[in-house]
């Protein structure tokens, strides 16, 4: 899909804050509430997961 003007935003969240990021991509759905395991048991893979769900989406 082609990029938004709001991706480069929800990029730099998904770095910081990844469940943040991916909040703004799809609500509180599945990918959100797995973001947030992902980034309780590790930092990074909540990240590549964050990445993941922004750049598929």
């Amino acid at each position: 899909m082609p990029l938004t003007i709001t991706d480069p935003i929800k990029l730099i969240f998904a770095i910081l804050l990844p469940p943040l990021g991916v909040f703004l991509e799809v609500g509180f759905k599945g990918p959100f509430w797995i973001n947030i395991i992902l980034t309780l048991l590790g930092y990074i893979p909540g990240i590549i997961h964050a990445l993941y769900v922004i750049l598929k989406h």
